[in-house]
């Protein structure tokens, strides 16, 4: 979603310096005097010298370049006999560029739309999963739904990664071979994770698994590529079935029918979606390996972290108040279905830190329209999740009590979930990653060995990532170089 916010970007300060060239002139006096008329425009409209540092690095300067043509000891001093000399001239609003970030809420709104309707697979499919619970009190089923999604998140979030890398670069036909060769090994991982955690007696469940994590590539194809509502076409007769379990009881063939439609619908669009982004590879094409395979790690890493985040807070419904079914719970349909004002709140932030930037005179001033931006933000998240989450129980069958546990519990998970996406949005993706890693990490040991109740250790440990991913935030968005374009 977010992370497409900052790709393409990579490697601007590791260019080595090449002079531009110009027609000939007589030689300036001061080379520094020449530096300066080239750059008045962007050194007038800096708020700092820190910025003008890094207009400096981004044109491939090194300090060993600065220290021979320009006799400064590095590019913060360069930087700050520029700013110095250089009157400031904030663009004003009617100069601005349009709003770069500007995007639509409703398109947000149908992708948090399209990634909450499949959980209504496990209503369409209930009677297919159906099982006395195991000795953990969990339904029966749960290990391998969770082995095969949990695999299938962590596959398919490096994937998109991988492929909004190739989009950034404006190579369209290197994303679709990405897709096309990424993809089905994801779902062919998560089906084998699903079997091999299957318990006797849970190999219906397996292959429902199976299903869901072919799926789960399909909509990873669907989505990067900017095909939500091919997908969300794919989902309509599995979600007009869900509603039809509410006033007929249908058979399991007919179940089983429509969520293979849907299913099989995925599969078509996805196909025929990589198909229009670009031919199969050739020589040429094998012949370009791309960014490292690695470089995508951070980004699955952080799709295993959130991911866990969100099933521990549906796992925790169930442990503590019997809310069932872990997988679909409505403490992580909330969170799920708030992803779309998230991402939209996301692109609202960097369309006012870019307008804070043309507005603010002084670097305190900046800093604080940021300060203020993040938190109207925040909390326009958190009321959006907290609405959800209301709703969410009084409409759904047997869900728990909304007591201030479970809320807070949710809300702060919310915040650290809403934090890690601004970070991973502005390409810290490896400390997002770590925190929610963390905390995921805690959340699952407690949970394992039985150490404290989840409505406790929920809040807990979420409070303390949310305090770090803030920490993070302040100190990575305070600074105006952050938040150019």
């Amino acid at each position: 979603m977010s992370g497409s916010l900052w790709l393409g970007k990579e490697g601007q300060d590791t260019l080595p310096y090449i002079p531009r060239q110009r027609p000939k002139a007589a030689p300036a006096d001061d080379p520094m005097d020449e530096l300066a008329t080239r750059l008045e425009e962007l050194i007038a409209a800096a708020v700092h010298p820190d910025e003008v540092a890094a207009i400096l690095e981004s044109d491939g300067m090194t300090d060993a370049h600065i220290r021979t043509t320009y006799g400064r000891h590095d590019s913060f001093a360069l930087a700050e006999e520029l700013y110095a000399r250089v009157e400031r001239r904030y663009p004003s609003a009617t100069d601005a560029a349009a709003d770069p970030w500007h995007t639509s809420l409703a398109a947000c709104l149908l992708r948090g739309l399209v990634f909450a309707l499949p959980g209504l697979a496990y209503v369409l499919g209930a009677p297919l999963l159906a099982g006395p619970p195991d000795s953990r009190g969990l339904p029966s089923g749960t290990v391998p739904l969770l082995a095969a999604a949990i695999t299938g998140w962590v596959w398919n979030q490096g994937l998109s990664h991988r492929t909004y890398v190739w989009l950034g670069l404006g190579d369209r036909p290197a994303a679709a071979r990405a897709l096309r060769s990424g993809a089905p090994l994801g779902a062919l991982l998560s089906a084998l994770a699903a079997l091999a955690a299957a318990g006797p007696g849970e190999l219906g469940t397996a292959w429902f698994a199976a299903g869901q994590a072919l799926y789960l590539g399909a909509a990873t194809v669907l989505l990067t590529l900017g095909r939500e509502r091919d997908l969300l076409y794919a989902l309509l007769p599995m979600a007009a079935g869900a509603a039809l379990t509410l006033p007929y009881d249908l058979s399991e063939a007919a179940r089983t029918g429509l969520l293979l439609l849907s299913l099989g619908a995925a599969a078509v669009f996805a196909g025929r979606a990589v198909a229009a982004a670009g031919p199969g590879g050739g020589a040429a094409a094998r012949s370009r390996s791309g960014p490292p395979l690695t470089a995508s790690l951070p980004s699955a890493l952080f799709g295993l972290g959130t991911g866990l985040l969100v099933l521990y807070a549906a796992v925790g419904d169930v442990l503590a108040d019997g809310a069932g079914s872990a997988v679909a719970a409505p403490s992580a349909v909330a969170l799920t279905l708030s992803m779309g004002p998230a991402e939209w709140l996301l692109y609202r932030f960097r369309s006012e830190s870019a307008a804070g930037l043309r507005a603010s005179t002084t670097a305190h001033g900046f800093r604080r329209t940021i300060v203020s931006a993040i938190a109207v933000c925040l909390a326009g998240y958190l009321v959006v999740l907290c609405g959800l989450t209301v709703t969410g129980t009084l409409l759904w069958p047997g869900a728990p009590h909304l007591g201030a546990g479970r809320l807070t519990g949710l809300l702060l998970t919310g915040t650290v979930l809403w934090t890690a996406l601004l970070l991973q949005s502005f390409g810290a993706v490896r400390s997002a990653a770590a925190v929610c890693c963390a905390a995921a990490g805690v959340q699952v040991v407690c949970l394992a060995t039985g150490t404290g109740h989840p409505r406790v250790v929920g809040p807990l440990v979420a409070g303390a990532a949310a305090v770090v991913l803030a920490a993070l935030v302040a100190a990575l968005l305070g600074r105006a170089t952050a938040h150019r374009v």
